[in-house]
């Protein structure tokens, strides 16, 4: 018999009405906005009549350094969830909501997969209720506000060559990373080079994930920095009288979305910032709502420990004063074999000094968790058919050298019922003894913040700032900034910033380019490598698969 794919699974399954959902989860309708019937956003006035709640506890998803083979975060954040409801456990998943670049691209959809999926799995993956199309609109109303102050006059002395913001489109576009517009004539415009972000880059991206009210909201969004005059004073939103009308695209957006998985879970959905090249979590109002209404919040943090998680501790619980409970690193035999030297078309057979090779990578991830973050850590190993006895026990004993478990999850084929054992580690983890910190203190120079997260997370040897980035760390310390947080900008594939580099790379130099402020997101963009903020389409697109039928039933999905 054909395995199901997951949009053929999600869309099988029996949905219940939002409004039950809300009533499971402990949300009044009077706070309820539904989005037909399955979907619907909660209004942040919830927040207040529930700050005398005590919050529950949270846990963190992330995993190994990505590969082709797969990992599974998301997934795995689902299953555990349900296992968690399954062991008589109160809990809640809060995640970030998929950009359009990847569903086209190569995921082709981001809502977990298996029977560890959240419903309705096609309009999440999809336009879900506009989020991104309002920070889009926000950033592109910025922009445009931008170009049109320098044609009517230019009053605040914008220097057009030190523009800093970008337009946006949620898509995977290389065409557009450099243009040139503003063409046809004086009443066209200033002629200028300009370029696009994809929109989960975007600043005001990071702005909603991070706000903590409508009102942060709109103090972020006049902090925004859009450039510099020609006598190097920064220029922000505010002094373009652009946050008001930008608050007002993002007024419905920055309420969290609330649906369920499979198995009935509510789950909140919102904001969607990737972790290579923002800070990679979802927003600070759906995780602290859902930490409100359940006893254990489960949250992801986009790509590898290195990315999402560091950034998930230093940027994110630093401005929430959040505090993990217990951290899940996920891995697949299948991708450290890979992380060994394995070509991705031999990982289904066995091999244990591949495996062994490979495991370097999961040990400094979870070394990084416990020591350096100094949270408790399990290790859930996603299972697949072709996993034999013999690697999982390799990896079962690696892991247990340094004092970590391993559990098996099995969700993917399962749901719920395959994530029970994992959901007894972590519960059990979240009463283990915590010594949670930040890799680096806020007052360090910018330069030294890099190096540290270099040294302590990344292990690399040598930290080498590009002379730009000298020049920027210089400029933004004389400008005020230099006690922000660092959001390195980095490829996912490896520690270092060569995406060749698989496994544990101990002997590089981390290439710092450049640097950015995000004054509203509150934390300094370190760029490395050949990082950048608009990714491009491969070969054979997602999107070549994806079709809908008469009926409006969309395939292709998975």
């Amino acid at each position: 018999m054909a395995v199901k794919t997951d949009i053929e699974i999600a869309q099988a399954c029996e949905k219940q009405r939002i409004t039950a959902i809300a009533a499971k989860a402990g949300i009044d309708e009077k706070y309820l906005e539904q989005y037909g019937n399955y979907k619907a956003k909660v209004d942040y006035a919830i927040l207040k009549d529930l700050q005398d709640r005590p919050d529950g506890k949270l846990i963190l998803v992330t995993a190994i350094t990505p590969t082709p083979a797969g990992e599974g975060k998301t997934t795995t954040s689902v299953g555990l969830t349900d296992g968690l409801r399954k062991i008589g456990k109160n809990a809640m998943v809060a995640l970030r909501e998929p950009s359009l670049g990847p569903v086209f691209g190569v995921k082709g959809g981001a809502a977990g997969g298996g029977y560890a999926q959240v419903v309705p799995m096609e309009d999440i993956n999809l336009h879900f209720t506009g989020d991104f199309h309002a920070i889009g609109a926000a950033n592109n109303l910025l922009a445009a506000m931008l170009d049109n102050h320098i044609q009517q006059g230019n009053s605040l002395g914008i220097d057009p060559k030190q523009i800093t913001w970008k337009r946006a489109v949620d898509m995977n576009d290389r065409q557009l990373r450099h243009i040139v517009d503003g063409l046809g004539g004086k009443v066209q415009g200033v002629p200028r080079e300009d370029g696009f972000e994809i929109t989960v880059a975007s600043e005001v991206m990071a702005v909603l994930c991070l706000s903590s009210s409508i009102t942060d909201l709109k103090a972020r969004l006049g902090r925004i920095i859009v450039g510099y005059t020609y006598a190097g004073k920064p220029v922000t939103a505010h002094d373009l009288k652009a946050e008001g009308a930008m608050a007002a695209l993002l007024k419905d957006a920055i309420k969290p979305n609330l649906v369920q998985t499979l198995e009935g879970t509510p789950a909140f959905i919102h904001g969607g910032p990737f972790a290579n090249i923002a800070h990679g979590c979802n927003s600070i109002m759906a995780t602290r709502l859902a930490l409100k209404l359940a006893d254990y919040t489960v949250t992801e943090a986009g790509f590898a420990a290195d990315l999402g998680a560091e950034k998930f501790v230093d940027i994110k619980c630093r401005m929430a004063g959040l505090h993990p409970s217990a951290i899940v690193v996920v891995a697949t035999v299948r991708a450290l074999k890979y992380h060994g030297g394995v070509p991705k078309a031999e990982l289904n057979e066995e091999n244990l000094p591949a495996l062994e090779k490979g495991l370097p990578n999961l040990l400094q991830h979870v070394s990084n968790v416990r020591s350096v973050f100094g949270v408790p850590c399990v290790v859930a190993v996603n299972a697949f058919p072709t996993d034999t006895k013999a690697e999982l026990a390799l990896v079962e004993e690696k892991c247990r050298e340094l004092g970590v478990n391993v559990a098996l999850s099995e969700v993917w084929a399962k749901g719920g019922e395959g994530g029970k054992a994992l959901a007894e580690e972590v519960v059990r983890l979240c009463e283990e003894p915590n010594h949670f910190d930040f890799v680096y203190p806020l007052d360090l120079p910018i330069e030294e913040k890099i190096r540290a997260i270099a040294k302590r997370i990344y292990h690399a040897k040598h930290t080498l700032l590009l002379p730009a980035a000298k020049k920027k760390a210089q400029q933004l310390t004389e400008l005020g900034f230099d006690k922000l947080p660092i959001c390195m900008a980095k490829t996912q594939y490896s520690f270092s910033d060569d995406p060749k580099l698989l496994g544990a790379p101990q002997d590089f130099t981390l290439n710092v380019t450049d640097l950015k402020v995000c004054a509203g997101a509150g934390f300094i963009v370190a760029y490395t490598g050949d990082i950048m903020t608009m990714p491009g389409l491969p070969k054979v697109p997602a999107a070549e698969k994806i079709d809908v039928d008469e009926n409006g039933v969309i395939s292709g999905l998975f």
